[in-house]
């Protein structure tokens, strides 16, 4: 289980519009990685436009913000179309990005067991390391404390 101070796992996942990113090619700026289950769900969906609304506070305190799920990026461009969104949205359709992050996890809703994302989020500074976590996430005032975060990483910067 990672936890601060930790390594954050390398990645290269594709990314909406086309390209990759790589966690490598970040270093040297700060980054934030959200995990979410599903596009178009009640909470992801306020969750992406949380932070589409945040985006140029996180980049004025050097920081990237980069949503990623299982989905596939076709989804993906279609859950962007629909709410406008313009934080940059991941596909880890393999699930090996989840699973180094620990984020896939067995669940419970309502009586049945599934797996699948537990909402969670990663600060990472500009070295690579896990700055700050939050797992379990709950949606409501969840970007204004992620951003919080990073502006105090960036003033230690």
């Amino acid at each position: 289980m990672l936890d601060a101070t930790d390594q954050a796992p390398l990645f290269c996942l594709p990314r909406d519009g086309g390209g990759e990113i790589s966690l490598a090619e970040l270093k040297g700026q700060a980054v934030v990685l959200f995990f979410y289950p599903r596009d178009d769900t009640p909470g992801c969906t306020k969750e992406s436009i949380g932070f589409s609304a945040h985006l140029q506070a996180f980049a004025d305190a050097g920081t990237s913000v980069f949503g990623i799920s299982k989905d596939p990026m076709s989804k993906h461009d279609k859950f962007i179309a629909k709410h406008d969104l313009t934080v940059p949205l991941l596909s880890d359709a393999e699930g090996s990005t989840c699973e180094d992050y620990g984020v896939w996890k067995e669940k419970n809703m309502y009586g049945k067991k599934h797996w699948g994302i537990e909402r969670s989020t990663f600060l990472i500074d500009a070295e690579g390391h896990i700055a700050r976590l939050w797992r379990k996430v709950k949606v409501p005032g969840h970007v204004e404390e992620v951003l919080e975060a990073a502006q105090t990483l960036a003033a230690k910067g």
